[in-house]
């Protein structure tokens, strides 16, 4: 074995997003693309000489390939050790769960999340921190700029490593070890449960279907939801990982998980259903008849998180990306705790995690979390489901009625226009940012405008700022609009609006949401140019 230094030159458009870099797959496998963008981590973080690292990925398309590219030149660049889950696969959450148990230097994920895979289909690649968290901006930023000045990279001529066994073998002299992707995390889910209390609810008849989507967390369900707790064989369906996730779209959610939607509002639905997505990290929640959406997702866990053990004690505070929806603001008012608004991108809620501040997180685009790792959790969050379900014995139907009741319902939806020209977009942007100031007291539609503004974030923490996050629009009846620009997508430009209307008791609560929030699009729409700024007479996706 020998360390080959390969001459090389900056490949434009290696800026990491909000979850890493994420391209085509064929542009990953474009001569030099991976090893310059995996030696600018490794520059970016300040050298890996004498380190350890974790390093799995969602199993998708070139997933495997890319962990060996990873291993050889983590070798060349002198790092001591490398864990990797057996046959390159970890999970997310689990990746960032064996980053902090065994206090490594951080990681690398090989995964585009929610994005499609296959030979044509999308792949990604991001660093996460020592704390579990993904790479901070401050960090992504280094790695931008060394892709902009790269020379050379490093990597070991070495045949590949079997990854099929646990075990330890050696890569030069770095040791690289293969561990069961599943275990480790497993037990900390047990750690955080009541798995009597789950046990005796599938003991007494209740019923689930958890759909893996063709991707990473099928074995991690089978293992816990049928294994150890004892759901009857058959609850966790497409369980086994493709590199092309079936031939489907891994996004849990209403419209890429339509057949288990479809059995949920049908005669023979069970009890309970839920899905998750390529990479882990993001969930659905779905009762007989009855769809939670992410928002109210957040909301009832903060409402009831004292049911599981590990928050018994209660919760620190709760925090919420800005497009997420208000919900979990009126839970964190009732218990007298902090609720933080913060950008979009799980890596702003790390401070908070670790500064003690919050416990809960979650997302708009189904990603919910606590202070057990760093990232979005999806099989977590399903267990968090079915431990309050155990405990308060009723329907989801059911506690979602209570729910409402209490705190008023925020009716909620995104509507996605994926695709679009992104000079368009950016202009649509552009010249709503223009006309902020003007917007308060401008009547739109059926809407009077009350507020306008752009959100931007100081960091209660470290002080940074994060500014042009989202443009935000507030009605006088109470209405709310965001319209922001997606930075997961590798075509285009997405155009993301998001809606809300909060209705309290004794007000409709049981109304069809688009019905309830069409007058929300409708003024947004007049206000912003949105289908005649992208060509759209309606949006793409609607969530």
């Amino acid at each position: 074995m020998q360390i080959e230094t390969i001459a090389t030159q900056p490949i434009e458009g290696q800026k990491p997003g909000t979850s890493g870099l994420r391209k085509k797959t064929p542009v990953f496998q474009q001569h030099h693309y991976l090893e310059n963008f995996i030696q600018s981590i490794w520059t970016g973080i300040g050298g890996i000489a004498g380190k350890t690292l974790v390093l799995g990925g969602d199993g998708r398309y070139f997933n495997e390939r890319a962990a060996q590219v990873v291993l050889r030149m983590a070798a060349a660049s002198g790092a001591a050790r490398v864990i990797v889950g057996q046959d390159a696969l970890l999970s997310t959450p689990a990746a960032s769960n064996l980053i902090r148990k065994r206090g490594t230097d951080g990681g690398v994920i090989l995964s585009a999340s929610h994005n499609p895979g296959g030979p044509e289909e999308d792949f990604g690649v991001k660093f996460n921190m020592p704390n579990g968290g993904p790479a901070p901006e401050g960090v992504t930023n280094k790695i931008f700029e060394a892709t902009q000045s790269i020379t050379e990279y490093k990597i070991l001529e070495a045949h590949d490593v079997d990854l099929s066994t646990p075990g330890e073998t050696t890569l030069g002299d770095m040791v690289v070890e293969v561990v069961d992707p599943v275990t480790d995390y497993a037990e900390l889910m047990e750690s955080i449960f009541d798995f009597d209390a789950i046990r005796a609810l599938f003991k007494g008849g209740f019923t689930i279907r958890f759909d893996a989507m063709h991707a990473v967390t099928g074995p991690y369900a089978k293992a816990i939801l049928e294994g150890t707790l004892g759901a009857p064989a058959g609850s966790v369906v497409n369980a086994k990982p493709s590199p092309d996730f079936g031939g489907g779209h891994p996004d849990p959610n209403p419209i890429w998980a339509k057949p288990l939607m479809d059995l949920m509002m049908g005669p023979d639905a069970p009890d309970f259903g839920a899905a998750s997505d390529g990479d882990g990290d993001r969930n659905m929640i779905v009762g007989k008849g009855c769809y939670v959406t992410p928002s109210d997702s957040l909301a009832v866990l903060a409402a009831n998180a004292t049911l599981v053990p590990a928050y018994a004690g209660g919760l620190k505070g709760v925090a919420r990306s800005m497009p997420t929806s208000e919900a979990v603001d009126r839970v964190a008012q009732s218990l007298g705790i902090d609720c933080f608004e913060t950008p979009t991108g799980w890596k702003f809620f790390g401070n908070l995690l670790d500064d003690g501040r919050a416990t809960l997180c979650g997302e708009e685009s189904a990603g919910t979390g606590s202070d057990h790792v760093r990232e979005k959790d999806g099989l977590w969050a399903v267990l968090f489901w079915l431990n309050v379900l155990a405990k308060r014995d009723q329907p989801v139907a059911e506690l979602m009625a209570d729910h409402w009741k209490t705190y008023g319902r925020n009716y909620y939806s995104r509507h996605d226009f994926e695709g679009v020209d992104a000079e368009a977009a950016n202009t649509l942007m552009d010249e709503l940012r223009g006309k902020l100031a003007d917007l308060p007291g401008t009547k739109a539609g059926d809407l009077t405008v009350k507020a306008a503004d752009e959100f931007a974030y100081d960091d209660p923490v470290d002080g940074s700022r994060a500014e042009q996050q989202g443009i935000r629009l507030y009605f006088e009846g109470g209405e709310r609009a965001v319209l922001r620009l997606s930075g997961t997508g590798t075509v285009g430009a997405t155009l993301r609006v998001y809606l809300e209307n909060l209705v309290t008791a004794p007000g409709d609560l049981h109304e069809d949401p688009q019905k309830a929030l069409a007058p929300v699009f409708a003024a947004t729409d007049e206000i912003a140019g949105i289908k005649t700024r992208t060509g759209r007479d309606a949006p793409d996706v609607i969530t």
